[in-house]
């Protein structure tokens, strides 16, 4: 959907930090999406931008003798963020993963968009790319993935560049109309009379918005630790010590020592935790004595950790990623049978009705050369398993990065939202093979891409810290000294909470201010007199009213 022009220019001006200096009439980002298979296309969004009355039907023919449509592009600008999206009919097979490509002489983009094309109706493709240097000439272009022969049809497609400037002003809007609300202060006393040049004092004491990261044993006992981790984050994740392999290493040796200690500090704390993982689909990572079994002895055991795991810690975890990355393995259902996954669902939900419980999967929003995890690949999955009876109530994507494409990463997460579940990135990091320079700034755009999308509902870092460092991406040193993406992650956690605000009320004893969704402590002070109570800032259209009575 594209948003209301009035109400777009008002909450800019309003809201833009700092003020912008004249109106922008730059492009507005359009996040419509769609899952089914229509039997009319939809028209073009941005009317077409660049692409508008260009013709797709250059002759292109692949190396088998398969025609491919294509696009001429010109003049491509890097740093730019390309928008592309496109309906796709196909004719020769059930049904294609068809992909967008761009090639150019020196180099090709291998995937910047992909759908589950059938014949008989229009699919919708949506996706996009950013370059790190300029094409006079390139090639846009649509093939099968699978390399099997295939008509391709398109239409109504589009491509829209948007500068980093126009991308940032689109993405603080969305911060600003979804991760903040107005709030208006009345203050009277106790006849009712409006006072006028009331001090207030409103301080943000707790955020809305999830946003945390993995931690392991290693924080226990380590008081520097949990100071530092306590100061930033309201969320957690245990980043292997509810696994199976190390809750029961020895068939029937079940050991949650370490799970206790961690859930007993995030409970001090008030800090929100995800329940990782109960199953996970990878092999390597499956205890070795359950990959010794098989038949009635798996399923036995697979009960046994279901129920032993979830009566233990029932109602302490908001989240469970039920069978992690079955996009990418089946170590259960080889062996168990198609329905094994559903099973992990229903037995699931059963033992913890009030818990959440997530698909997870990694490259869903990393990139769509992935063909296990295509966007559709994880929509069509998620409905099988839904169809079948299971409660399904959330979209894990792991983002495990190396160079991050945000149109696609915005356009992927569009088309999930599509599906009405909360979405979570519960893994983030920047490949280890970059500097940690590089992370910084790939985190930095990751992580605003993430909180300005209306549909994204929580952010987990996977950047537990080790004696040997973390996973892929540390925060900060041994000595919780930053490293460049610690200070990335406190620029932004400053720059999405309110401030200490301080005002006086006006002659109608109000005060108004916007602020970040949350919890909130006001003090107001009049003369001698002084009052001080709390609120709750939810999201909502309407502006939120609060009085308070001297």
């Amino acid at each position: 959907m594209m948003y209301a022009l009035p109400s777009f220019f008002l909450l800019l001006f309003l809201l833009a930090e700092p003020p912008l200096a004249a109106p922008y009439d730059g492009p507005i980002y359009d996040s419509s999406a769609y899952t089914q298979c229509k039997a009319r296309a939809e028209g073009p969004l941005y009317n077409g931008g660049i692409l508008k009355g260009a013709r797709w039907d250059i002759p292109r023919v692949l190396a088998d003798g398969v025609y491919s449509p294509a696009f001429v592009l010109r003049n491509l600008v890097p740093g730019t963020k390309y928008c592309f999206s496109s309906w796709v009919k196909i004719k020769g097979v059930d049904s294609a993963p068809i992909r967008a490509s761009l090639m150019s002489e020196n180099r090709t983009i291998n995937c910047v968009g992909t759908v589950t094309a059938k014949p008989g109706c229009w699919s919708f493709l949506k996706g996009g790319f950013v370059l790190d240097e300029p094409l006079d000439y390139s090639l846009l272009f649509l093939q099968n993935s699978d390399e099997r022969a295939v008509d391709i049809s398109i239409t109504s497609a589009s491509l829209q560049p948007f500068t980093d400037q126009q991308w940032s002003i689109n993405q603080q809007y969305i911060i600003n109309t979804e991760r903040k609300r107005a709030v208006t202060v009345h203050v009277a006393n106790t006849q009712g009379e409006r006072l006028q040049g009331a001090e207030i004092t409103v301080e943000q004491v707790s955020k809305d918005f999830p946003f945390g990261s993995a931690i392991a044993k290693t924080i226990l006992g380590n008081l520097p630790y949990q100071n530092w981790f306590v100061k930033r984050f309201n969320a957690a994740v245990f980043e292997n010590e509810l696994k199976w392999y190390a809750t029961e290493p020895n068939r029937g040796n079940f050991t949650y020592a370490l799970a206790d200690q961690m859930l007993d500090f995030v409970r001090a704390n008030q800090i929100v935790v995800r329940g990782h993982n109960i199953f996970w689909e990878d092999p390597k990572y499956t205890p070795a004595w359950v990959r010794n079994l098989s038949g009635p002895a798996l399923k036995s055991a697979v009960n046994d950790r279901i129920q032993s795991l979830m009566s233990k810690f029932k109602d302490e975890f908001v989240h469970w990623d039920v069978s992690n990355e079955m996009l990418h393995f089946d170590f259960y259902e080889q062996r168990l049978g198609s329905n094994a996954t559903l099973h992990f669902y229903e037995t699931a939900h059963q033992s913890d009705p009030l818990a959440s419980l997530f698909m997870n999967d990694f490259n869903v929003v990393e990139t769509c050369s992935d063909v296990n995890s295509t966007v559709d690949a994880y929509i069509s999955r998620l409905r099988e398993l839904s169809w079948g009876g299971a409660v399904m109530n959330g979209i894990g994507l792991e983002g495990h990065f190396t160079t991050p494409n945000l149109p696609l990463m915005r356009a992927i997460i569009d088309k999930l939202a599509t599906l009405q579940l909360p979405i979570w990135l519960t893994e983030i990091d920047i490949s280890n093979t970059l500097s940690k320079e590089t992370q910084a700034v790939y985190l930095e755009q990751v992580l605003r891409e993430g909180f300005s999308h209306p549909s994204v509902n929580g952010i987990m870092l996977w950047t537990a810290l080790h004696p040997y460092g973390c996973y892929q991406m540390c925060l900060t040193d041994s000595n919780f000294h930053n490293l460049p993406a610690g200070d990335v992650v406190d620029k932004l956690l400053k720059e999405w909470q309110t401030g200490e605000i301080k005002g006086q009320t006006d002659d109608h004893g109000s005060y108004s201010f916007f602020g970040f969704l949350g919890e909130y402590q006001v003090t107001v002070r009049y003369g001698s007199k002084t009052a001080n109570s709390t609120f709750s800032l939810c999201k909502g259209d309407e502006t939120k009213h609060f009085s308070i009575q001297l």
